[in-house]
């Protein structure tokens, strides 16, 4: 919008341009004003509604009263001047506006190009590098222009030469321009992930300048440019790092990296979407899994689909794996698959990146290490360095008219290191925590700042929606050169929110500040901070040898509950936000405790962290049951014995009595990763962790891809579409017929699995249905462009009048755009949004969801055709509930029990033949599956899960409805059932 902004104000200048916000109190009437006097007004930062004031304007309602010309604006009836002129601009990156709005106003799109960037960087770069060739380039346009006609042929000719010389030598320093350009587009491309991300071209460019005057020089251009582009990128890379969050650092360095890779023709298009995607196909592959007891489906899909990638760099993939599995086995089963060579002849003919394809493939879980090597290889070892956060540098760049913001993660306080540095510049700070009513405390604080120089702190700024716009107008009214005193500064924190102003986030010096990632690094965080760093504090309890193990074993207690959460549902339930106040609170309880009793009281410490401080955020019993468990590891009488240890590997202890020194050499001898053992957990949760980060960050990478960056030979975005949804419309089977179903099977009093099958029939018609007029919508706008009647293309044509005649509702020429949303889904091989609104939920790419789309449909055709299962398949229900409730409404009414007495009762059916009838009461069901565990068919037990295992099938369950009160007692596990989402849908009970 800055390029707009500024090429209306010039060329609008001298007639008097009104600038106006919607935020203005009195844009209307400025706009009245502009109106009758015939003057052109520039409404800026526009949403993608308006107001509705503003609708007579935009469709030109004028009429003729008393002679005159006149509109109606809102109640105001004002003269209309035939010389008034009306722009709109706005911020967002990609609006959609209503075609109703489109019609009334012509839409411009000012978006920086690559091309146009390209040129405005070439002339910045030969103006600071070779001022003298800009300057008579400038010259020479100068004179051009006052050249009269007469003139003309004589001095034409000289002045062509000249120019031509210029730009010979000016095209010399193209490199540096195009380097830049694809550097700024990198950046950009962040704000797709997060809206905090956002920057200005102007914030971009004088980088560059910088760059230019600080990197190092060279009499040879060639050397120059090299030079220059190298400290550029490290240069940026460590501005914009700097508002990173820790997780997109590393996808900051692998964009850069790819993005540069594509541009020298070293990396193929096709292979870096195959690197995001892992491909899109449906239906049956053509060559056989060859071992399917480590192979997975997904392994040799992929497998499959990276041998048929453009450039043949992979072809003969899977035959090789077919003819060699041993040797692929090893590469599977190794420790460190990302830097074992893979078998001969692919470690030498492959290249570092077709690498991470054949990684992505077998060892997933890997990709992470994987990619800060090649980012390593590619752009060199600083960009995968650790970056310590400190708030000085930022300071420096600021001004007293550019906010620094801090955007916040969980867990994260900047206010201690931003109170010392006020400290230790002797500045007053004054801090506000905006909420309901602290607007006007603010806006005082900043204008009593903003006139004495001392420095203004703005707290929890996501949660003060309302005063948000009033913030951007102090940023952009009060906040100018000029007009602020040179020691003030204007501090704001948020957590990312889409509300934040833009224009601040552009204008801003942003930077982030995380809780410490790893147990040694919140060791050491939590050994530094108050009360523990407090000598007063640390020494001098009562019982200082126990109070120091206790306080070890707290400070460890608060590492582990942190940490937990990154590995899902299999750390915690609910991911919980537990910070210092919680460990700072319990720390001063054992301080209390261990000074006033005579005998320290385990089980009230124990009660006071675990179930108040810590366990007063825990909603989730079972969540509650881990924390205490967890908790008696550290606040138990053996912490105080010299032997005892925190896990098994006996790597973890409290310290014998030191000095506070002595703990913190004892944390940095800690491992820098830790093992899941020391977390009370399977070596298998490092791998469902690691999927995970190598999900997010690949599902953050393709937010960032363009449907445009289709290399030279790819198939379009349009093309794909339209061939994905084409194959999933084949295999869509017709609808069920409800009437026959009702038919056959009609309501019973004592089977109400009948009721069950016809409401799951209807649900699942009303799915099938709505995948299918969707995919019809979305193959029509892939297929639109492609068929268009300017390209001879006529099987398209003919599917595309096909599918509008198949769905004529929604196959318009301009899709509305949930549609697009449906077309970018599927480019992108993942399942839309707007199916998932009306599915079963599922995390499975596209080719996996319409399969078991068709298996569930394929299971309840089974039971129209063929009666009843004797064995259920439960993960195949939408609404699982209802099927269970079905179950114990047929035994409640069968022996006339209230059914809120009954419950399910669980037999695990682990043999062969015990499940050939049906059950005389319950359902026996299938479908479920263990994660962290696994059945032992031989001990009829749970056991450990097996490396590299992560889900096992359940056996049969026998669910017998019960009397409550009639319960068996057995020893069991009482153990929650997850969805695909992690979120807790119901609990169960099994043998344990």
């Amino acid at each position: 919008m800055g390029l707009a902004n500024k090429w209306i104000r010039a060329m609008e200048a001298e007639a008097g341009l009104q600038v106006i916000k919607l935020t203005d109190a009195n844009y209307l009437r400025a706009l009245e004003n502009a109106i009758q006097f015939g003057k052109p007004v520039l409404l800026e930062n526009i949403g993608e509604t308006l107001d509705a004031s503003l609708e007579p304007l935009l469709q030109k309602q004028t009429f003729r009263q008393g002679g005159a010309l006149c509109i109606k604006l809102g109640d105001t009836v004002v003269e209309y001047s035939e010389g008034f002129k009306f722009y709109m601009t706005t911020k967002l990156r990609n609006p959609h506006y209503a075609p109703e709005l489109c019609t009334k106003v012509s839409l411009l799109n000012f978006m920086t190009t690559p091309e146009g960037l390209e040129d405005q960087l070439l002339g910045i770069s030969v103006a600071r590098e070779r001022p003298d060739l800009e300057e008579e380039k400038n010259k020479l346009i100068i004179q051009s222009s006052k050249i009269l006609s007469d003139e003309i042929s004589e001095k034409q000719k000289v002045a062509d030469e000249t120019e031509a010389k210029i730009d010979d030598a000016r095209a010399g320093y193209t490199p540096v321009a195009h380097h830049a350009s694809l550097l700024y587009f990198c950046v950009t491309d962040l704000a797709a992930i997060d809206p905090m991300y956002q920057t200005s071209l102007r914030w971009f460019v004088d980088l560059f300048l910088k760059a230019i005057a600080d990197s190092p020089r060279s009499e040879e251009l060639e050397a120059r440019l090299r030079l220059l582009n190298t400290h550029f990128t490290h240069f940026l890379f460590q501005n914009v790092c700097r508002s990173l969050f820790e997780k997109d650092k590393l996808l900051f360095a692998f964009l850069l990296g790819t993005k540069l890779a594509m541009d020298a023709g070293a990396l193929h298009p096709a292979e870096l979407r195959f690197l995001l995607t892992g491909g899109v196909a449906m239906g049956e592959l053509p060559i056989a899994n060859p071992s399917p007891d480590w192979v997975t489906d997904k392994m040799w899909g992929e497998m499959y689909r990276a041998g048929e990638l453009e450039g043949g760099a992979l072809e003969g993939l899977c035959e090789h794996v077919t003819e060699n599995v041993p040797l692929w086995k090893a590469v599977y089963d190794s420790l460190e698959p990302h830097v074992t060579p893979l078998p001969v002849p692919w470690d030498t003919d492959l290249d570092c990146f077709q690498k991470l394809l054949v990684l992505r493939t077998i060892r997933p879980d890997k990709l992470i290490p994987a990619i800060t090597a090649y980012v390593s290889t590619t752009l060199g070892p600083r960009f995968v360095e650790p970056m310590p956060f400190a708030i000085e540098p930022s300071f420096n760049d600021s001004t007293a008219c550019s906010p620094l913001i801090f955007v916040l993660s969980p867990g994260s306080d900047p206010m201690t290191a931003l109170l010392k540095l006020a400290e230790d510049k002797g500045i007053r700070a004054e801090s506000v925590s905006l909420g309901q009513g602290q607007g006007p405390v603010a806006q005082r604080w900043i204008d009593q700042g903003v006139a004495e120089g001392f420095w203004v702190v703005l707290q929890n700024c996501h949660l003060a929606k309302s005063f948000l716009p009033q913030l951007e107008i102090i940023c952009e009214a009060q906040l100018v050169e000029g007009k602020v005193h040179r020691n003030f500064r204007l501090w704001l924190t948020s957590y990312p929110s889409p509300i934040f102003p833009i224009s601040i986030l552009e204008n801003g010096v942003k930077m982030t500040n995380e809780a410490p990632k790893g147990l040694r690094a919140g060791l050491l965080r939590t050994y530094s901070s108050d009360p523990i760093s407090s000598p007063d504090f640390f020494e001098g309890c009562a019982k200082d040898a126990s109070f120091r193990k206790m306080l070890f074993g707290l400070a460890f207690f608060h590492s582990i509950v942190q940490e937990r959460r990154k590995f899902g549902p299999i750390g915690w339930n609910i991911p919980y936000e537990f910070n210092e106040n919680d460990l700072r609170i319990s720390v001063r309880q054992l301080r209390m405790f261990l000074d006033e009793y005579p005998d320290i009281p385990f089980d009230t410490l124990s009660y006071i962290a675990g179930e108040c401080n810590y366990g007063g955020k825990v909603t989730d019993s079972h969540d509650r049951n881990t924390i205490m468990t967890v908790l008696m590891t550290y606040f138990t009488p053996s912490i105080l014995d010299a032997a005892y240890t925190f896990s098994p590997s006996g790597t973890y202890y409290a310290p014998a009595q030191t000095q506070y020194k002595g703990y913190l050499e004892y944390i940095n001898t800690l491992p820098l990763i830790a093992q899941p053992e020391v977390f009370g957990l399977h070596e298998n949760a490092d791998i469902t962790k690691d999927l995970q980060d190598t999900s997010t960050l690949l599902d953050s990478l393709m937010l960032t891809q363009s449907r445009q960056a289709a290399g030279a030979g790819m198939m379009s975005f349009e093309e794909a579409v339209g061939g994905v949804a084409a194959d999933i419309l084949e295999r869509m089977p017709p609808a069920f017929d409800l009437e026959e179903v009702e038919r056959r099977f009609p309501q019973e009093y004592l089977n109400s699995m009948n009721t069950v099958l016809v409401q799951r029939t209807n649900s699942r018609r009303a799915g099938v249905t709505l995948t299918q007029r969707e995919t019809y919508a979305a193959a029509a706008q892939g297929l639109w462009r492609y068929c268009h009647p300017d390209n001879a293309r006529p099987r398209a044509v003919m599917l595309w009048y096909g599918l509008a005649q198949q769905c004529p509702d929604t196959c318009g020429i301009l899709p509305p755009p949930a549609h697009l949303q449906v077309g970018r889904a599927l480019f992108d091989g993942k399942v839309p949004a707007l199916w998932l609104k009306k599915s079963f939920p599922s995390l499975k790419p596209l080719g996996a969801y319409i399969k078991e789309v068709l298996e569930r449909v394929a299971f309840f055709s089974d039971w129209i055709s063929h009666g009843a299962p004797t064995v259920y398949w439960v993960s195949g229900f939408f609404f699982t509930q209802a099927f269970l409730t079905g179950a114990k409404q047929n035994f409640a009414r069968k022996c006339k029990i209230p059914i809120d007495h009954i419950d399910f009762d669980f037999e695990v059916r682990d043999q062969e033949g015990e499940c050939d009838e049906p059950p005389a009461d319950g359902v026996y069901c299938k479908g479920l599956f263990l994660e962290g565990a696994r059945w032992d068919y031989e001990s009829h037990a749970l056991q450990e899960s097996e490396a590299k295992v992560l889900f096992t099938p359940m056996p049969i369950l026998w669910m017998v409805p019960r009397e409550v009160t009639k319960f068996r007692r057995f020893n069991a596990y009482t153990t929650p059932h997850t969805g695909p989402s992690g979120g807790v849908a119901l609990l169960t009970s099994l043998d344990g």
